[in-house]
């Protein structure tokens, strides 16, 4: 199973969200660095409402996310952008 996946899986089963994706956005970043060639996993990005983030801040959703997914921002993530809001919050997306 790719990271995507497994990162949306453990989203949807701790928050339940109304809204959810996670945008593998690699191919932007090809020749960033030498060992980004814009395949594979190494550019994410989330996009997710859920009921679970009303009252939190910014810095304790990410800090919730984060936590959830160590295990795989570990392996070949490089960068990470979350987009988190409860629902009724304004969003860019």
């Amino acid at each position: 199973m790719s990271i995507r996946a497994t990162i949306e899986e453990k989203l949807a089963a701790a928050f339940l969200p109304q809204h959810l994706e996670v945008i593998n956005e690699s191919h932007l970043h090809a020749g960033h660095q030498e060992h980004f060639d814009g395949a594979g996993e190494t550019h994410l990005r989330l996009r997710i409402v859920a009921d679970a983030f009303s009252g939190m801040s910014r810095i304790e959703r990410h800090r919730a996310i984060n936590a959830l997914i160590a295990d795989e921002l570990a392996d070949t993530v490089h960068a990470f952008a979350i987009e988190a809001a409860a629902p009724g919050e304004p969003r860019r997306w």
